[in-house]
């Protein structure tokens, strides 16, 4: 047996090759769009890939079911609640595909998703009875269980999830053997779960250990445990969900579409039009010159989960980016299925600065602008003044209750938008966060939505602490 994880740091997502080496057969679960790295694996291993599951319709990112069935004939396999617009196999509880000396065996575990399935592996050279491995999909993490909110808007309660959750739990997946390695589909740093584990892989005896949401409790009180104190999700977990069922183009195809260079003219053209303007260079060089109205959101972090939060999906996306890196702006982008980029801007931001040369002189004025990034101690000194800015921290709750600088107030910075209405617009407004990631996203929203005076806290509240200057804690 060939069990290989890939891991995607930036949205927390595992998928998972296995194949098996006798037969050469291979089935991936829970793919990434960009399918490259499964069929150079593939290739490397000698291995034909010809099945493809997705334990759920997955709700933080687009999936390559629909790319590696163009690319390889691979058959696609849903859980039998499915329902698609694609041709599929339906999978559940006694259904068995045989690799060869490799079995997986699908089990129904509703909860995270009603059409949830888990996929039991088996090494039959090995053993013909137990199983060794279990491909969780969201039901199951390592320090966490699936949420079951993630259906409010198509129609699903909660609390008939959450109980369809702790059923799959105690009656599926926890009467496996202790020794089953589990393989779910994220770790740290995903929305679908709230306590999520660094770890990538662990067994179902140590999840039955330390897992909080698996301690003896009764239904009832498991339901509540797990619909109270989730993270805020974001808009367009919804639009993937019901993405992740349909048929559509291909990120190949999207990309081949996508990547058109946009003179300066042609880019403020679209601007003018609606179009929202992205930029993906680091937050420091977006600070020091960037096009007026443009949205800064980094690649160098959570670059597509973000980008899920603030862009609209209906809106057409031009991309300024550092040359070169035009591909890999609009690829992660097609990993959440924001298709709709309409070019980037040729050159770079460099373009602007022969702006006379591609646009006459009435364009000139306020084209570009810069943020002002604050030391800590010029930070401290202008709120100690008599006419302070209004310092905004733009963490999340979680990170505020544990600690924060005094007299500042809280806006997330998911819901910035919404607080923006309310926030003075004739006071200095200072931003900041953790590291100065989300405080540039933060400012370029806000000077986006008209306000004139805003500034950074540079590196965030960790340089603050770092200068040592006094925080608050809980």
């Amino acid at each position: 047996m060939i069990l290989r994880q890939f891991y995607l740091n930036c949205l927390a997502h595992a998928s998972y090759l296995v194949g098996d080496e006798r037969s050469a057969l291979a089935a991936v679960v829970d793919p990434q769009r960009d399918v490259d790295q499964y069929l150079a694996f593939a290739a490397d291993h000698r291995l034909r890939i010809t099945h493809v599951f997705l334990t759920h319709f997955h709700a933080d990112f687009i999936a390559g079911h629909l790319e590696l069935r163009d690319r390889t004939g691979a058959a696609i396999y849903l859980g039998r609640a499915a329902n698609a617009e694609y041709a599929f196999t339906a999978v559940g509880d006694g259904s068995v595909i045989d690799l060869g000396d490799v079995r997986i065996e699908a089990l129904e575990t509703p909860g995270h998703t009603p059409e949830s399935i888990s996929l039991v592996v088996y090494d039959t050279t090995t053993s013909a009875t137990t199983p060794a491995a279990v491909l969780t999909g969201d039901t199951l993490f390592v320090g966490d269980v699936g949420r079951p909110d993630l259906r409010a808007a198509l129609g699903w309660s909660a609390v008939d999830l959450g109980g369809m959750l702790f059923n799959s739990l105690h009656g599926k997946l926890l009467a496996l053997p202790d020794a089953t390695l589990v393989y779910p589909a994220h770790g740290a740093g995903s929305l679908c779960g709230k306590a999520l584990s660094k770890d990538t892989v662990s067994t179902i005896g140590e999840q039955r250990r330390v897992n909080y949401a698996l301690r003896p409790m009764s239904q009832a009180a498991f339901v509540d445990l797990v619909t109270t104190d989730q993270p805020e999700a974001p808009a367009y977990f919804t639009y993937d969900a019901v993405l992740n069922s349909r048929e559509r183009p291909t990120l190949e195809e999207a990309l081949a579409r996508e990547l058109q260079p946009l003179t300066l003219d042609q880019l403020l053209a679209a601007q003018h039009a609606g179009a929202q303007v992205l930029d993906t260079r680091d937050p420091a060089e977006f600070a020091a010159a960037h096009l007026a109205g443009s949205i800064n959101i980094g690649l160098g972090g959570q670059y597509a989960t973000w980008a899920g939060t603030i862009l609209d999906t209906t809106s057409p996306i031009v991309i300024v980016a550092q040359p070169g890196a035009e591909t890999e702006s609009a690829m992660r982008l097609g990993r959440i299925g924001f298709d709709q980029v309409a070019g980037f801007l040729k050159g770079g931001l460099a373009a602007a600065a022969n702006r006379g040369a591609e646009s006459d002189a009435s364009h000139n004025d306020g084209l570009i602008v810069s943020t002002d990034r604050l030391s800590p101690d010029v930070a401290a000194q202008r709120l100690a003044s008599a006419q302070p800015p209004l310092a905004i921290d733009v963490r999340s709750p979680g990170e505020r209750a544990e600690k924060w600088i005094a007299d500042t107030t809280h806006r997330p910075l998911n819901s910035l938008r919404t607080a923006a209405l309310v926030l003075p617009r004739d006071r200095p407004l200072l931003v900041f966060c953790a590291g100065g990631y989300r405080s540039s996203m933060a400012a370029s929203l806000l000077q986006r939505d008209g306000f004139t005076n805003v500034s950074e806290l540079a590196g965030g509240i960790a340089a603050w602490e770092a200068a040592g200057l006094p925080v608050s804690r809980g």
